[in-house]
């Protein structure tokens, strides 16, 4: 039965291309592309004539059902290939993979350039046991609940992909929820701009804040979550929230709505689970001052 392969391309450095990745390139009968134009200039420069499709997020069921019936009706082999990188990583792939596997299509995986284990490699951080989050929720508050939960996450190694233009925002908002942690932003990975900002979270923030490119290229942080401690599993996790809604009250003089806004925008809970709390720590202060 013809296959479906799941083909690495490089991340910046053409030269990271593998000659088994060009060999199946160019004996598959089909290659899905994240986008055509960009894998074409690839396939141009390692003279590769296999015929392109198009296969990204927006068309990824649709074109995931139209490419398992040709290699089951018409035995074609089938290559899947994002702009750059391993497919299935933050890149679409998986609807594909999950139908052939279901259809019991072979899915075959090439050794090949991925941002994550790069990144993870030179950076200078445990890396026994990680935890890969990929792109964050982009408003402030989903930014902070994600943020939240990476915080309290026991494995302490954490790997996220950001764009340029929010570089910056990400690492004050993990400063905001793991003040403590070592971090390694790595910028432009495999090309010629290679570039890397490694130490505290505040070394890390200044080098980034005087990078004169700091706003170009793609950028892959891993950091250690050095806040994270062991708690009780079964004590309420609001009691952390309780806690934030009255310090907001009584030493910075909020007003409850204030209090309860701002708890909810630094991802500190949703915001009923907000709301309640700031009822009951409001219930507790009055009946402490009666």
């Amino acid at each position: 039965m013809s296959k479906l392969y799941i083909v690495p391309t490089p991340i910046g450095n053409l030269k990271d291309m593998t000659e088994r990745a060009i060999e199946t390139l160019k004996e598959c009968d089909l290659i899905a592309a994240e986008d055509t134009r960009h894998t074409l200039k690839l396939l141009n420069f390692f003279d590769i004539k296999t015929h392109l499709i198009s296969y990204h997020k927006f068309n990824e069921k649709m074109r995931s059902e139209e490419i398992i019936n040709e290699i089951l009706s018409n035995e074609k082999n089938v290559a899947i290939v994002t702009d750059a990188g391993t497919p299935c990583i933050s890149d679409p792939g998986y609807e594909i993979v999950k139908l052939a596997r279901e259809n019991g299509i072979e899915v075959i995986g090439l050794a090949g350039a991925s941002a994550v284990t790069i990144a993870l490699s030179v950076a200078g951080i445990d890396t026994n046991q990680f935890a890969f989050y990929g792109f964050l929720r982009k408003k402030k508050s989903e930014m902070g609940e994600d943020l939240n939960k990476i915080s309290q996450n026991p494995i302490k190694t954490f790997v996220i992909y950001e764009s340029p233009k929010r570089i910056i925002k990400l690492v004050e908002n993990i400063k905001n929820h793991m003040p403590n942690s070592k971090l390694c932003v790595c910028k432009e990975l495999s090309k010629l701009h290679e570039n890397s900002f490694y130490g505290d979270i505040d070394t890390v923030l200044e080098k980034l804040k005087n990078h004169v490119d700091v706003e170009r290229g793609e950028y892959v942080v891993v950091g250690y979550n050095n806040d994270y401690e062991e708690t009780d599993k079964s004590s309420d996790l609001g009691v952390g929230i309780h806690g934030i809604i009255f310090d907001k009250l009584i030493n910075k003089e909020y007003s409850l709505k204030e209090a309860v806004n701002e708890t909810v925008e630094d991802g500190m809970g949703t915001k009923n689970e907000v709301y309640k709390a700031s009822l009951e720590v409001k219930k507790f202060i009055e009946d402490f001052q009666s």
